[in-house]
């Protein structure tokens, strides 16, 4: 686990006071914000972290700087390099000019994106007060800084708070494409999926590009549209004018294809993520979990420990940490979760909000009590489907089953938001209505869930296998009986009460037109024609 050190606090910041005559009342006052301005940057920069494993480039030429200050205005992935040039750069700018408020907001802009791709927590304090300086220094109306704020709290997984800032940026610039991603994170965050969608058809009307089509296959996963999330991707990559930004794509498309079960399609996509950024760490986790599903146990776990020492999120040690596990590695899947536990109390301090993670986690390999507690809380702030599966399965493994079923419904429902088509989802619905004694619904579910994705976790894949065999095949359903034919020619209404199956009559509906007499039945033909076949619309 990383060190986050703490760079000394730079010197000649405070400009020196003219000598002569004594300054007038205005020269006084510019004096007076210069001075405030720098003590603030002392205090943003005093605090700044360092990244161990990113050695310090040579500050790029103009071109990488501008091309980086503009994709972090535009929320697009940056070369860690890239990145750490242009807060030095921005730092360095705001010593001479502490009141340039549009500087404050790249600088904050760039702190949210290091903290988030490195999982350097520290990183978002220094964000939050760099970008509440551009509020206050910048221009009325200070678009920036407000995306800058969504972008910050949807990293710290506060999306509540994201939406109240996305929102306000849409307000002040309904005409401008980047404030709408933001949103759509947020309204996905919040369980908000309508609003994602109307926040996606904005923006395909302001902007075409692989932007818009890599936010596009988000919403499009999220209301199960699978192929169509992962033809988007792939056409975001296909279009990506930077390595980062194809690497970022590549990534989210090798993840779709996991989530397909797709092993090997979704290997492929990771390494040439990893081709095309070795910065992208993320891919590096995504390749160990589809290693380790083509049983490529010693890559899988070199790769997972690759990840972790870079980018030490909490989700990683879990997934390592179970993936040992289910080795028989105790002691190491146990310092995997102490791991995590630490890096949750790493972030939590840094104001991430890590409650669905160590939900999950307490569910199943601590106390699940304390997991309930936790995730209620989490529906009550954000109620999204990831936390409607969290919460359900904790009520399960606390022997709330009547409950869990309630929510994992809806993280399966369609008609209840959860258009996803998860395995993980799926298995807890079937475990919880296993055990409800609802056998049919189990078994349906548990079959599903592996139909999804076979390799869904080294866990509770081989777990759905069990159950299944446990449940055993279903019992044989005797044939129906064959219905008396009604003479056609019978009048309609003479017949008694509706067959067993027939649809009554909707109380709402028109009431019936009367029936004109019967008309004399014609002489039977020799070969009566076919019943018109009925046919539906595609």
């Amino acid at each position: 686990m990383e060190i986050e050190e703490r760079q000394p606090v730079l010197t000649g910041l405070q400009p020196q006071g003219p000598s002569g005559p004594r300054l007038s009342r205005v020269a006084k006052g510019a004096l007076f914000g210069v001075v405030a301005g720098c003590v603030v940057l002392g205090g943003v920069l005093v605090l700044a972290p360092s990244a161990p494993h990113i050695a310090a480039p040579p500050s790029p030429g103009p071109g990488p700087l501008t091309q980086a200050m503009t994709a972090v205005g535009a929320g697009l992935p940056v070369a860690l390099p890239d990145l750490a040039a242009l807060i030095g750069d921005r730092e360095a700018h705001l010593r001479a000019h502490p009141r340039d408020g549009q500087s404050w907001a790249v600088l904050g802009a760039a702190y949210v994106e290091q903290g988030r791709r490195t999982a350097t927590p520290a990183y978002f304090p220094k964000a939050e007060q760099a970008l509440r300086t551009s509020l206050e220094t910048g221009p009325t109306g200070n678009v920036a800084a407000l995306d800058g704020l969504a972008a910050l709290a949807n990293a710290r997984n506060d999306f509540q708070e994201g939406r109240k800032w996305a929102e306000q940026a849409v307000a002040q610039a309904p005409k401008q494409w980047t404030v709408y991603p933001l949103l759509i994170d947020s309204c996905t965050g919040v369980g908000d999926y309508k609003g994602a969608r109307k926040a996606l058809e904005k923006l395909q009307g302001l902007y075409h590009g692989p932007p818009v089509l890599a936010r596009a296959a988000q919403v499009y996963w999220d209301l199960g549209w699978r192929e169509d999330a992962s033809a988007a991707l792939t056409d975001a990559a296909a279009g990506a004018t930077t390595p980062t930004e194809r690497a970022a794509w590549l990534a989210g498309a090798g993840r779709l294809a996991w989530e397909r079960g797709d092993r090997e399609e979704s290997l492929r996509y990771y390494e040439a993520a990893l081709r095309a950024d070795p910065d992208q760490h993320g891919a590096l986790a995504g390749q160990g979990r589809a290693l380790a599903a083509l049983r490529r146990t010693p890559e899988a776990l070199r790769a997972y420990r690759t990840a972790l020492s870079r980018q030490p999120d909490p989700r990683y040690a879990l997934e390592l940490g179970e993936l040992q596990e289910s080795l028989g590695m105790g002691r190491e899947a146990r310092e995997q979760y102490d791991l995590l536990r630490a890096r949750v109390r790493s972030e939590t301090a840094g104001g991430v909000d890590d409650e669905l993670v160590l939900g999950l986690f307490e569910a199943d390999h601590g106390d699940p009590e304390s997991a309930v507690r936790r995730l209620r809380g989490e529906w009550e702030r954000q109620p999204g489907i990831a936390v409607a599966d969290a919460l359900g399965w904790a009520l399960h493994r606390a022997g709330l089953n009547e409950e869990a079923l309630k929510f994992a419904t809806k993280a399966t429902d369609k008609t209840k938001g959860g258009g996803v088509r998860s395995a993980l989802y799926v298995y807890h619905l079937g475990q919880i209505e296993r055990g409800l004694k609802l056998l049919g619904p189990a078994r349906r579910h548990l079959a599903e869930s592996l139909q999804i994705n076979p390799y869904f976790s080294p866990v509770f894949a081989p777990s759905a296998k069990q159950a299944l065999a446990a449940l055993g095949e279903p019992p044989k359903e005797p044939l129906p009986e064959p219905e008396e034919p009604v003479d056609p020619a019978e009048p309609e209404g003479d017949q008694g009460p509706p067959a067993a199956g027939a649809l009554p009559r909707h109380p709402s509906a028109a009431p019936a037109v009367p029936r004109r007499p019967p008309a004399p039945a014609p002489a039977p033909s020799a070969a009566p024609f076919p019943a018109p076949r009925r046919t539906t619309s595609r």
